[in-house]
C-alpha cells in the first residue's frame, strides 16, 4: 500500500514556522517511505477565510522546496460530500438540529471537555426549528451504534476510542457547511490518506474522527501526531501573537530551504522549542 499524507492548512492567516514544520514532518515522512503528499486547503470558515493568502501559502511551501504531489484540493469545492454524508447521518437518527447560541452552552455546562464545555443537551429530543440551526451528533446513539473503537497512533500506540469525552459535537455549523470533525474526516478518506499526520493539540479529536469513519464505513487510516514548535511561554505559534511569518522571512531574502534544513535537524530559533505532547512522541 502507498502511504499518503497531506498539509491542510486554513487560510484564516498567514503560515508561520509552526506550520513549517508540520508540513515538512508530513512531506518527510511520505518521501522516507515512497509515497505521496498531498496539500488541502480548509477554506470552508466563510468568516475567517481569505482567499488572497492561498496563492501566498503556496509560495511558502515552494519556498522551503516541498513538493505535493496531484492539484490542490480545496474543502469550499466539497460542499455537497459534507451535505451528503450530514443527510446520511439524519437519516440514521443520529443528528438533532440545535438553536443554542455559544454562550448559552457555556453558562449551562457542567463538564469540559477537549474541545470546551460538553454541550449540557438542551435541545436533544425537542421539538426545535431547523432553520438556522447547527446539527449535533447524539453521541450516546452515535457510540452505542458504532461499538468499541480503537485507533493507532505511530508514537503513542493503540488508543481506545472515547468520543463521549466530547459530548455531542457539532458537526454541521451555523456559520459553516461543516465543523472540522466532520470535514476532516471525509476528506482524509475521499484523499485516500493513509497516514494523518497533524499536531499533537489535535490527539483528541481522533476520538470523534475514528467513531465518524465507523458510522460512515470509511476506511481507517494510521495517526502520526507529532509535537507543536511552542514559544518560550510554552504557547504554540501563532499570527495573532506576533509569531513570523513565512511570507515575511521569505520576502526579506531568507534562504527557504536552508530554514527548513535547520527544522528537520531541530535547531531552532532562539525562544522556540517543541513543546510536549502524547506519550511515546519524541
Amino acid at each position: 500500500m502507498t502511504i499518503r499524507t497531506r498539509f491542510a492548512p486554513s487560510p484564516n492567516g498567514s503560515l508561520h514556522l509552526g506550520h513549517a514544520y508540520a508540513a515538512l514532518v508530513a512531506h518527510d515522512l511520505a518521501r522516507e517511505r515512497g509515497g505521496e503528499f498531498l496539500l488541502r486547503i480548509e477554506d470552508i470558515d466563510g468568516t475567517r477565510t481569505r482567499a488572497d493568502l492561498v496563492p501566498e501559502m503556496l509560495a511558502d511551501l515552494a519556498w522551503l522546496g516541498l513538493e505535493w504531489d496531484g492539484s490542490v484540493v480545496f474543502q469550499s469545492q466539497r460542499l455537497e460530500n459534507y451535505a451528503a454524508a450530514g443527510e446520511r447521518l439524519k437519516a440514521m437518527g443520529l443528528l438533532y438540529p440545535c438553536q443554542c447560541t455559544r454562550a448559552e452552552v457555556l453558562a449551562a455546562a457542567t463538564e469540559f471537555g477537549p474541545d470546551g464545555p460538553v454541550y449540557p443537551g438542551t435541545c436533544r429530543g425537542r421539538d426545535v426549528s431547523t432553520e438556522g440551526a447547527a446539527w449535533r451528533l447524539d453521541m450516546a446513539k452515535a457510540t452505542a451504534l458504532a461499538g468499541p473503537l480503537t485507533w493507532t497512533d505511530e508514537l503513542a500506540g493503540v488508543q481506545q476510542a472515547s468520543p463521549e469525552l466530547f459530548g455531542d459535537v457539532v458537526l454541521l455549523r451555523k456559520e459553516a457547511p461543516a465543523s472540522y470533525h466532520l470535514a476532516a474526516t471525509l476528506d482524509d478518506a475521499a484523499q485516500g490518506i493513509t497516514l494523518v499526520t497533524r499536531g499533537a493539540d489535535l490527539f483528541a479529536s481522533t476520538h470523534v474522527h475514528v467513531l465518524l469513519g465507523r458510522l460512515l464505513q470509511l476506511c481507517a487510516p494510521l495517526y502520526h501526531h507529532h509535537l507543536l514548535l511552542v514559544e518560550a511561554d510554552g504557547k504554540k505559534l501563532a499570527k495573532r501573537r506576533g509569531s513570523p511569518a513565512l511570507a515575511q522571512l521569505r520576502r526579506a531574502g531568507e534562504d527557504g530551504r536552508a530554514l527548513a534544513d535547520t527544522l528537520r535537524e531541530r535547531r531552532f530559533p532562539a525562544g522556540l522549542s517543541l513543546g510536549s505532547g502524547v506519550d511515546g512522541a519524541p
